[in-house]
């Protein structure tokens, strides 16, 4: 077998930033840290293998070094973003054994998995466009490699942009046929795993002081659109998982109360009607504003009103609800609830309970009494603040005797446990609050940041009625929270300007997911609608498909075979020369050699430098030693050389 010629410093470079750009948009999903790690393995290994080969013992370091970052972030456990950190770190040190182009073309095609597997993770344009440009990028560099390996010289920039634009006017229309008619399923055939390194969000556990994660995340959780009314922004609640058990340090959402019967709940007058576009999760949690009339398909209610997806929430979801704020919420509570609803652990918190004790005796039976007092005493006396230590063995304690000062979980797990001590049956409620309109496509923007946790105690008559402690805090003691340290950063100025260019992204984005990432087996099926055609049958999608696809690589053919005839720029240069002397009767004639050709128009027209012109391009046509300046010289003449007629072509 013929070994396989050594890269050369041009091909080298073009390999590592093929290599590096197949990379970024996987490497953009992962953990920053997981993502740094292999961000710098990947350069110093491209280090030490540009002159020569990383000796085996060291390549098998750098094996160990990457299993060992994974094991780090994720464990034993396997998952989605697991497989594709693994993927990374295996093509962060590939390049340690790249000495030849067929080690070249085995690292693209390696590479290539690459962004196709950041597609498990994310669909957004981002990463949309990213491995777009990775994939072409790799097919560049494959004809790069192809042309050291055949001596045809180096491709100029000009050139290269333009096997770019044919590459996607060749590809483009098959893409979109097999887009918008290939025949999609309902839901997927198999399972695809879920991720284990997945990003902060909602879930059935709250520990009072470790939000700040999830807090500071001001990605979307969802965006929502009404139709007709608008809720206040008192009534801006997202309704997400309720805890009621407390072990003295964290809240967590029983699994017991899942077989309890759904409670009775009489709504009120006001009916908001919504669409929401839940971003992914790789959870079933969903939010609802408070409370949803009924389930979605595909989506069940707890008997708490937590709305629970029946598949895994592993991308961009669209939801039609209704929602109304209750009259009465549950307004006869059953013996095994009540007594769930006024559990506290022993031995955690003896001033909170005192105190609560003392509260119900001096109230009497007026549970009124009791919420007012402590709401007016977080109005007088705590404020709110995300610099807080985190809380001890008694961390109730610790938060109303001695800080008094914390955010959302520390005074609604604080509040519902005075009220459980008063004999007041309480529990946690988690999800977000609030949400910005933005005024390019009137619609409602909830971040992550946007978490929030209240509480809901049970009155009689009344039954669950939300009560937000952190609301009581006065306004003159707020002293840090995200807008704030958010505003100090960038200045007034600079943060009207990146609201408007938030506003502009996030809109582009929702119309990203309306036009792609929303267009499921149900829309496809409507594709005509506009047409007069209601309904697309399967079979006639699959008729559809096939004649778009006949005539897309139709299509492709033609472009392919064109190409490739005007692939090498000096033969493109030696045909448009031939075509300039085609239009004054001297047409090359399909079996007339280069330079018998040049040879008769000489006779006829006196045209020795055609002659010359032609001898040039036969040795740079098929001699291996040409000079790759020469063949640039060659096809600058080629361009330049005209008919000797006196007339302009």
């Amino acid at each position: 077998m013929r070994e396989s010629p050594a890269l050369s410093p041009r091909s080298r470079a073009w390999l590592a930033a093929t290599t590096g750009l197949c990379l970024l948009p996987l490497l953009l999903q992962l953990p920053a840290m997981l993502a740094l790690v292999f961000a710098g393995a990947a350069l110093l290994t491209m280090g030490l293998a540009w002159r020569r080969t990383v000796p085996a013992p060291l390549r098998v370091l750098f094996l160990l070094a990457m299993l060992a970052a994974v094991y780090w972030q994720a464990g034993l456990r396997f998952g989605r973003d697991t497989g594709c950190a693994l993927l990374a770190s295996m093509l962060a040190i590939k390049s340690s054994e790249l000495r030849t182009l067929r080690d070249g073309r085995s690292l693209l095609g390696f590479a290539l998995f690459a962004p196709f597997s950041a597609f498990l993770l994310d669909q957004g344009p981002l990463t949309t466009v990213l491995a777009l440009l990775a994939v072409l990028s790799a097919v560049l560099c494959m004809a790069q490699l192809a042309d050291a390996e055949s001596h045809t010289g180096a491709v100029t920039w000009r050139e290269q942009l333009r096997v770019m634009r044919r590459i996607t006017v060749i590809g483009l229309p098959l893409a979109l046929a097999a887009f918008w008619l290939f025949p999609r399923l309902g839901s997927p055939l198999w399972g695809i795993p879920e991720r284990t390194m997945s990003k902060p969000g909602l879930s059935d556990k709250m520990s009072p002081g470790e939000w700040i994660d999830l807090m500071a995340d001001d990605s979307p959780a969802l965006r929502a659109q009404f139709f007709g009314a608008v809720p206040p922004p008192e009534q801006r609640y997202w309704r997400g998982p309720v805890l009621w058990d407390f072990d003295g340090r964290n809240w967590t959402s029983p699994q017991w109360h899942e077989a309890s019967p759904m409670p009775a709940v009489q709504s009120g007058t006001a009916r908001w009607s919504y669409q929401i576009d839940y971003e992914a999760t790789d959870d079933r949690r969903l939010v609802a504003l408070d409370l949803p009339l009924q389930a979605p398909g595909g989506t069940r209610l707890t008997p708490d009103f937590e709305l629970m997806s029946q598949l895994p929430l592993t991308g961009l979801t669209r939801w039609r609800l209704q929602s109304a704020p209750p009259q009465a919420f549950e307004a006869t509570l059953a013996p095994m609830l009540r007594r769930a609803a006024l559990r506290l652990p022993a031995g955690y918190n003896p001033r909170a309970l005192a105190l609560g004790q003392q509260w119900r005796q001096e109230a009497g039976r007026n549970d009124d009494a009791v919420i007012r007092r402590a709401m007016a005493w977080i109005h007088a006396e705590f404020s709110y603040t995300l610099t807080t230590p985190l809380l001890g063995h008694d961390s109730v304690d610790e938060f109303l005797f001695q800080y008094k000062s914390g955010f959302c979980e520390h005074f609604s797990s604080a509040f519902v446990v005075l009220m459980r001590a008063a004999g007041i049956p309480a529990r946690v409620v988690t999800g977000y609050v609030g949400g910005v309109r933005n005024p390019i496509g009137d619609y409602y923007v909830v971040r992550r940041m946007d978490a929030h946790a209240w509480a809901e105690v049970w009155l009689e008559g009344r039954g669950w009625v939300r009560v937000d402690p952190t609301a009581a805090v006065a306004p003159e003691r707020i002293y840090d929270t995200l807008e704030n340290r958010l505003a100090q950063q960038d200045g007034a100025g600079a943060q009207l300007d990146a609201r408007w260019a938030g506003n502009v992204g996030d809109w582009l984005r929702r119309g990203w997911n309306e036009l792609v990432l929303s267009f499921n087996a149900e829309r496809q099926q409507h594709l005509l609608r506009p047409l007069g055609i209601d309904r697309l049958e399967p079979s006639q999608l699959i008729a559809l498909f096939v004649c778009a696809a006949l005539l897309a690589l139709g299509w492709m053919a033609w472009l392919l075979a064109r190409g490739e005839r005007e692939r090498d720029p000096l033969l493109r240069a030696w045909r448009r020369l031939g075509q300039r002397y085609a239009r004054h009767g001297l047409t090359r004639e399909p079996h007339e050699p280069a330079l018998d050709w040049a040879a008769r128009v000489d006779r006829e027209l006196a045209d020795p430098a055609l002659v010359v012109l032609s001898r040039r391009f036969a040795e740079a046509r098929y001699a291996a030693d040409v000079a790759d300046s020469a063949r640039r010289q060659l096809i600058k003449d080629l361009h330049q050389h005209r008919p000797n007629t006196g007339a302009s072509p």
